[in-house]
């Protein structure tokens, strides 16, 4: 799993609908994930730290988790199956340990308010994840070839007691 921080939310040109925005913490790999308006103003105004005049929906969830003594240890964003994201809140409450499933905006919005990790799977970041900067992501590949071209086949032999040649 790679945990990943919001960057924040942007706007799809075509569509002008909404994409909540995760990079991972080398801000190599980008994740954006389609979301609704109302998930996306949860979203901004947990980036903003403003607190609604009354509770909104992911307000109250956490007043719930925090009543009922619970918390929120996780979030993860396990799966991408027809363009649609899967993602699960991990609570605990003493020693009883629970997932629930929820959409990504709005386990997104909860974790934020909480200040709990967000984490995405391998699997999911290979899939949808995009490249935020192209610039080193060719210099690693670049680099790499000129190890590669450099490698002889002594480079693969030990050294030591298998020297003579004999395995």
């Amino acid at each position: 799993m790679i945990e990943m921080k919001v960057a924040g939310i942007a706007l799809d040109a075509a569509t002008r609908s909404p994409i909540v925005l995760l990079r991972d913490a080398s801000d190599r790999r980008q994740l954006p994930i389609y979301i609704g308006q109302d998930q996306a103003r949860a979203i901004i105004n947990a980036l903003e730290n403003q607190a609604p005049p009354r509770p909104l929906t992911h307000d109250l969830i956490v007043n719930l988790l925090e009543e009922w003594d619970m918390a929120l240890e996780r979030v993860v964003i396990h799966s991408l199956q027809d363009n649609t994201f899967y993602a699960i809140l991990t609570v605990r409450q003493g020693e009883n340990k629970k997932e629930i499933d929820a959409r990504p905006s709005d386990a997104i919005a909860v974790a934020l308010r909480t200040k709990s990790p967000i984490w995405v799977m391998e699997e999911v970041v290979a899939d949808a994840s995009i490249p935020v900067d192209r610039d080193a992501d060719e210099a690693e590949r670049l680099a790499f070839r000129d190890f590669l071209s450099n490698l002889r086949p002594e480079d693969f032999t030990q050294r030591g007691r298998y020297s003579s040649g004999e395995a």
